[in-house]
C-alpha cells in the first residue's frame, strides 16, 4: 500500500475531536472540537442505504490519506463545509509515521 502523490493531498479538512458532557439524565450530549487542520487526498469507495430508526439513512465510504497526525482516531471527525466523514479505522502505513490512511463514512440524510 502506497501513499498518493502529495499534489494529490489537496482537499483542506478541519479535524474534530468529540467532546461528551453528562446529560443529567444517564446520558451524554456531544460536541465537537476543531484540533486541527490537515491536507488530504479524498477518494469515495462506495456507497449503500439502510433502514434506520428514523428512516431511510443513505452513506458514502471514503479512503483518506493525510501525513502523520498523531493522536487521530475512530473519535475524531474531519469536516468540509456542511460535511462530516466520521473516522472508522486510522492505519499507520509502513508503521514509519509518514502517513495515515483513514477509512471513514459520511453519513447522508
Amino acid at each position: 500500500m502506497s501513499a498518493p502523490p502529495v499534489g494529490k493531498m489537496r482537499t483542506r479538512l478541519t479535524v474534530q475531536d468529540a467532546i461528551r458532557t453528562p446529560d443529567g439524565g444517564g446520558g451524554v450530549s456531544i460536541t465537537w472540537s476543531p484540533v486541527g487542520a490537515v491536507w488530504a487526498a479524498v477518494s469515495p469507495i462506495g456507497g449503500d442505504e439502510r433502514n434506520d430508526a428514523d428512516g431511510l439513512q443513505g452513506r458514502i465510504t471514503h479512503e483518506i490519506w493525510i501525513r502523520y497526525r498523531a493522536g487521530l482516531g475512530p473519535h475524531m471527525r474531519f469536516v468540509i463545509g456542511a460535511r462530516a466523514f466520521d473516522i472508522r479505522s486510522v492505519v499507520d502505513v509502513d508503521e514509519m509515521h509518514r502517513f495515515q490512511r483513514c477509512l471513514a463514512e459520511e453519513r447522508l440524510a
